[in-house]
């Protein structure tokens, strides 16, 4: 007792803050409490007011149509429902080669007239053919690629010259609504020499331009073959993706369970099967890499074979599943080398795990807490992505004047209500006034982008707070159950309810406080993000430099608030302090204990990851080899796939989520829990008077012991 209060004297004068006094009545976490950073709670409220007013304001300005719908020269929609051009959903370019004009790049629209069709040409055909010939059929075919009231009555020169139809229809498929040239169509493209000729009969056209304005759709063509592939899988795919998203949450059920009866054993079993996992992924990379050598065409590079968008040819080659088993090597050895180092203060982690699991086990609903964060991070999210569509649609249309011929109001805003009777459309005859985009130069629209920015900041906020708010609330609960004396009569009924009641009604402002701090700094990294994105292609190599750096220390910091908010909330949980006070003391709490936190509490979080890696392992294999036929008995109920790698990915990712969900909450508890281990050494020295509140476990490992043993702690 006296070497312990000696050491009690000697921790108070270390200079890392004050050292926790010792309280007779305390009992855990404090239910007389008072409010907490009023201030910035007020701020809270009227930034979540004046983000419902961004809302409002873009719902009733926006029109997603302009997402959805391809817009003739008019502004018109095509294809929306209740108008007149709801037959006609596709938008049709009476010259397409003018969109390899730079135009189209400055200001995404192409510098001819467009107008909406109800299906895009199949033929290749001219005006003149088409008056010329004595079949009425094909005259009233051609009409439909005219501008509404066209008289085809009148000359080809007066039609051309009042630019009422196009001077020939080219075969072409609709891509995102929009008809572009089918350059594909045998017997309509012929090349010779150099020079590309579309030939129809005795008609020889200069086709050149048109394959420099369709070549910029190619990767964009090819991108949607992707994605439709991709969606093809994912239709067929789906069942067997939710049973093995089921199975990775009864999976982490069962671990959890596993964890709460035998926390040593499963360590134990965690460890093995992880490097048993990886070690089975080096044996199965280097059998391909070994099947592969001699076989013609696999001992090619990944550089020389270039982006391809059938990804199963990857794997057809040797250096890839070099590359595998590489990477997996280097990360077997690093998990065991970190192994052998921490082997001695693994035993101190399984205590902490198994007093977690015992505190779990008493309060089953906080493994389906997570729900309802999650529910609320798909709230924030949904409400930040439709405001910023809205946002970015509530623009008005700009009609700009284009001219074949040299005019000095070319590119210049104009009305089309009026352009005809104005004075640019008497000086030069070959202009028109087409849409061009969405913009617009009202009080509104100088602000947009501002708008844009409040609408991200404040989906950061409202995010971290949502993640805020769960993990106070947690630490209330779990705080109850260590500080309690007699375990589980002690604990209060409905402890995460009552600890979700305590955080929203005293601590909304500290929550809200901590949360602007890491916003902050979330902001200004998407912004050096963005900066560094827009001078990929400067060669000032300085700046580029310096904003990496930027972003490295920013990364950094990002982390460490991280790390200093949970500890804070923590506190906020115990002891209803402010934010600031809490943050201190937890700070100076983890500084005069450094040695414990760097190891134990690296070493749970360690273990736990080795929980989550090992669940996505083993879901991550099991669905590899159904999804590639690997499972004989199953081979005829895999879908048939594109790729295949689409519903492993899908699977892995998803039980990586999941099984996230469920260990965050063993990992607050394991937080917490470390952070009352700590101030209970500090608190307390053992005697009768003062005894150890940690279970006998924690205090076998630690090598401590009450004078007055409970019997409380005795059953656990």
């Amino acid at each position: 007792m006296g070497r312990n209060q000696a050491n009690g004297k000697l921790m108070e004068n270390k200079p890392n803050g004050d050292t926790q006094k010792f309280d007779p009545n305390f009992k855990g976490p404090i239910h007389n409490r008072g409010c907490t950073d009023i201030l910035c709670c007020i701020i809270f409220f009227l930034a979540l007011l004046g983000y419902f007013a961004v809302g409002i304001l873009a719902w009733t300005q926006g029109d997603p149509r302009k997402v959805i719908y391809p817009t003739d020269s008019m502004g018109k929609f095509c294809g929306q429902a209740g108008t007149p051009l709801e037959k006609k959903p596709f938008l049709f370019y009476f010259n397409i080669m003018k969109c390899a004009s730079p135009l189209v790049l400055l200001e995404f629209q192409c510098p001819t007239t467009q107008i909406c069709v109800e299906k895009c040409p199949n033929r290749f055909l001219t005006l003149t053919k088409a008056k010329l010939s004595t079949e009425a059929t094909l005259l009233q075919y051609y009409s439909q690629y005219c501008k509404e009231g066209a008289d085809l009555s009148q000359s080809v020169p007066e039609i051309l010259m009042n630019r009422m139809c196009p001077a020939l229809i080219i075969p072409s498929k609709p891509f995102t609504q929009r008809c572009l040239p089918a350059l594909e169509t045998k017997g309509g493209v012929v090349v010779i020499g150099n020079e590309t000729i579309f030939v129809d009969g005795d008609v020889n056209i200069n086709a050149t331009d048109l394959l420099e304005a369709s070549k910029k759709s190619n990767v964009v063509v090819e991108a949607r073959q992707v994605a439709m592939r991709i969606f093809e899988d994912y239709t067929v795919s789906w069942p067997w993706i939710i049973l093995g998203l089921v199975i990775a949450m009864l999976v982490s059920l069962v671990f959890i369970i596993l964890l709460r009866l035998l926390a040593g054993i499963m360590v134990g079993v965690m460890i093995t099967m992880v490097i048993a996992v990886i070690g089975y992924g080096i044996a199965h990379c280097y059998m391909q890499y070994a099947s592969l050598r001699g076989q013609p065409g696999a001992n090619i590079t990944i550089k020389d074979l270039g982006l391809q968008t059938d990804f199963s040819v990857y794997l057809q080659i040797q250096q890839t599943w070099l590359a595998f088993m590489i990477i997996l090597s280097i990360v077997e050895v690093v998990v065991i080398i970190i192994l052998i180092f921490l082997r001695k203060r693994i035993m101190i982690s399984i205590a902490l795990l198994k007093e977690a699991s015992r505190a779990i086990g008493h309060m089953m609903s906080s493994l389906f807490y997570p729900l309802l964060t999650f529910a609320l991070l798909c709230l924030v999210i949904a409400y930040w992505a439709v405001t910023a569509v809205f946002l970015s649609t509530s623009s008005e249309p700009v009609y700009k004047v284009f001219n074949t011929s040299e005019c000095e109001y070319s590119t210049d805003t104009c009305d089309p209500k009026t352009f005809n009777t104005s004075n640019v459309s008497a000086q030069c005859p070959d202009a028109e006034c087409l849409f061009a985009f969405y913009g617009g130069e009202t009080y509104y629209h100088k602000y947009l982008i501002f708008l844009q920015f409040y609408n991200l900041f404040l989906f950061f906020w409202c995010a971290n707070f949502v993640t805020a708010l769960g993990q106070v609330t947690l630490a209330g609960a779990f705080a109850s159950y260590y500080w309690a004396f007699n375990k589980p009569d002690d604990i209060p009924a409905r402890p995460i309810c009552s600890s979700l009641g305590r955080a929203l009604r005293y601590h909304t402002g500290s929550l809200a406080f901590g949360s602007l701090i890491l916003s902050i700094v979330q902001v200004i990294r998407v912004i050096l993000e963005y900066l560094e994105y827009h001078l990929k292609g400067a060669e000032n190599r300085f700046a580029k430099f310096l904003l990496r750096c930027m972003g490295c220390c920013f990364w950094c910091l990002e982390k460490c608030i991280k790390f200093l908010n949970r500890n804070a909330y923590i506190m906020i949980a115990i002891y209803g302090k402010n934010f600031c006070t809490s943050a201190h003391e937890a700070f100076f709490l983890l500084m005069r204990n450094i040695v414990r936190v760097l190891v134990l509490d690296s070493v749970t979080d360690f273990l736990l990851f080795l929980g989550k890696l090992l669940i996505v392992g083993i879901l991550g294999i099991c669905s590899f080899f159904f999804f590639t036929r690997g499972i004989k008995p199953m081979e005829d109920a895999a879908p048939s796939l594109n790729y295949y790698w689409v519903p492993i990915l899908t699977v892995v990712l998803g039980s990586y989520l999941i099984a996230h969900g469920f260990f965050s909450v063993y990992a607050m508890c394991v937080d917490t829990l470390f952070l009352c281990f700590l101030e209970d050494l500090e608190r307390n020295d053992g005697s009768a008077e003062r005894p150890y509140l940690m279970s006998q476990a924690l205090l076998n490992t630690i090598k401590k012991s009450n004078e007055k043993t409970k019997t409380a702690w005795s059953a656990e």
